[in-house]
C-alpha cells in the first residue's frame, strides 16, 4: 500500500491525463532522451566517444512491473545502445530518472551470445519469474544483423539471477522472422505447467514452449497475416507503412479448465481466439485450423492496436496506436463497436502507446509504455521534447461510467 500512496502521489508531480470518465492515468516518469547508470561518469563518458552510448538512438519499448521496480528494455534497433534491460524504482526522486542495466551491466557486455542481445519485451508470471524474450538482432533499423539465436531468457526477480536460457530452434525460426512479443500462461500455484506464447510478427507464427520439458512448437494460420488496408499508417502527418502481423496477445479468465487466447495483428483491425487447450497440444499444430476464431467486429480503419492485456475482472484493455489512445472491452460480452470504449486518449502525452502490462499487485495496476516509435525509427524525435513516458491507471477505477463497467 506504501508503493500506491506514493504514486498517487507522483501523478501530481509529473503530469496527468484524464480519462473520458474523469478517472486519472498517472504518469510515473517521462524522459526527453534515455540515459544510464554508469559505474562512474569517466565511464559513461568514455563510451560516448567510442560511439558505445548515442542517447538518440535508446527508446523503450517493453515494460513489466514487479513489486517495487519497474523494468524497461531498450532493444538495440540502432547503434550506440549500451544495455538493453533496466530497471527503475517505483518510488524515485527524479521524473527522468537514469536506467540501471539489468541484472548488471555484464550481462549487456558479453560476447559470443553468451548475455543479451537485443531485447523487445518481457512477462512476468506470478512466482516472480521474468521471462525475456531476446531477438538476437541488432541494428533492425540501419543494417540488421542478426548476431544470435531468438532467445527466452527466466530471471528470478527475488535474486536477480538468470536461471534459464532457451534459443528457439532454428526450425521454428523463419528467414527474416521479427520474434517481438510473449506472454506467459501458468494455473499451477508454483508455476508447473507454465507456458510462454510467442509472436512472430514478420514471418506470422506463433510459437509455443512449455517449461516442464524445454520444448518448443510452432503453429501458423491466415488470422497471423497483416491487413493490407491496415497496413498503411498515418500519425501526426507522419505517413508510414508497416505490414506487422501476429502481435498482440492476452488471456482470458480461466473457466472449466481452460482459458482463451485473444490476439490480433499488429496492422489490422481484427480480434481473433483460440482456446490454449489447443495451442499447449503440439499433436495439433497440423489439424487446428478451425480452432482460431474470428471474435467479433473490426476495430475501423484506425482500429490498429500494438499490446493487449486483461486485468483480473476479464476487462481487456489495448493500446490504439493511430489513435494516442487506450480502449476497452468486457471479455463477457461480444465484440462489437457498441462494447468498446475509450478510457484514455492524449494527443501530446500517448503519442504511440507500444506496451502494455497488468501487474500482480493487490490492488492490480495496469502499465503503459509510449515511445513515439514511428519518428524514432525516422529519426524525427525532437530531443528537446519529452517522448518517452510510463504510465499507469488502475483498470477497476477508469472503466467506471463506460460499457466496460461490470455489474455482477
Amino acid at each position: 500500500m506504501k508503493v500506491i500512496c506514493f504514486i498517487a502521489a507522483w501523478m501530481i508531480s509529473y503530469g496527468s491525463t484524464q480519462s473520458p470518465n474523469g478517472s486519472t492515468i498517472g504518469t510515473l516518469y517521462r524522459w526527453k532522451q534515455i540515459d544510464y547508470q554508469y559505474p562512474s561518469p569517466a565511464q559513461r563518458q568514455e563510451a560516448i566517444d567510442a560511439g558505445e552510448f548515442i542517447q538518440a538512438n535508446v527508446i523503450p519499448l517493453g515494460i513489466e512491473r514487479w513489486k517495487g521496480r519497474v523494468f524497461i528494455s531498450t532493444p538495440r534497433w540502432k547503434s550506440g545502445v549500451p544495455a538493453t534491460l533496466s530497471s527503475v524504482p517505483v518510488s524515485s526522486q527524479s521524473e527522468s530518472p537514469e536506467l540501471a542495466p539489468y541484472p548488471n551491466w555484464d550481462w549487456h557486455n558479453a560476447v559470443n551470445c553468451t548475455g543479451f542481445t537485443s531485447i523487445f519485451r518481457m512477462s512476468v508470471d506470478h512466482c516472480g519469474i521474468m521471462w525475456v524474450l531476446d531477438s538476437g538482432q541488432v541494428e533492425a533499423f540501419e543494417t540488421p544483423r542478426q548476431l544470435c539465436p531468438p532467445t527466452l531468457f527466466a530471471i528470478d526477480l527475488e535474486t536477480d539471477t538468470v536461471v534459464a536460457k532457451y534459443p528457439i530452434p532454428s526450425e521454428f525460426v523463419l528467414q527474416n522472422s521479427l520474434i517481438t512479443n510473449l506472454i506467459v500462461d501458468s494455473r499451477d500455484a508454483r508455476c508447473r505447467d507454465l507456458h510462454v506464447y510467442i509472436a512472430d510478427a514478420w514471418r506470422f507464427g506463433l510459437i509455443v514452449f512449455r517449461d516442464s520439458d524445454a520444448a518448443f512448437w510452432r503453429f501458423s494460420h491466415y488470422s497471423f497475416y497483416p491487413e493490407p488496408l491496415l497496413s498503411n499508417y498515418t500519425l501526426h502527418g507522419l505517413n508510414y507503412q508497416w505490414s506487422d502481423g501476429l502481435f498482440g496477445m492476452s488471456l482470458g479468465k480461466y473457466h472449466l479448465s481452460d482459458r482463451p487466447l485473444y490476439y490480433h495483428s499488429m496492422s489490422g483491425s481484427l480480434e481473433f481466439t483460440v482456446a490454449t487447450s489447443v495451442i499447449r497440444d503440439p499433436s495439433r499444430v497440423d489439424n487446428a485450423v478451425s480452432e482460431f476464431t474470428l471474435l467479433g467486429e473490426s476495430r475501423g480503419g484506425d482500429g490498429q492496436v500494438s499490446a493487449a492485456a486483461v486485468d483480473r475482472n476479464g476487462v481487456m484493455f489495448f493500446n490504439l496506436i493511430s489513435r494516442d489512445a487506450i480502449g476497452c472491452w468486457d471479455t463477457r460480452k461480444p465484440y462489437t463497436n457498441d462494447n468498446l470504449a475509450i478510457v484514455a486518449q492524449n494527443n501530446r502525452t500517448m503519442i504511440f502507446p507500444n506496451d502494455l502490462r497488468m501487474d500482480h499487485e493487490v490492488p492490480q495496476l495496469a502499465w503503459v509504455i509510449t515511445n513515439r516509435l514511428p519518428f524514432y525509427q525516422f529519426n524525427l524525435i525532437d530531443p528537446l521534447d519529452y517522448n518517452y513516458r510510463v504510465i499507469y491507471f488502475d483498470p477497476a477505477e477508469i472503466v467506471e461510467k463506460t460499457v466496460c463497467k461490470q455489474y455482477i
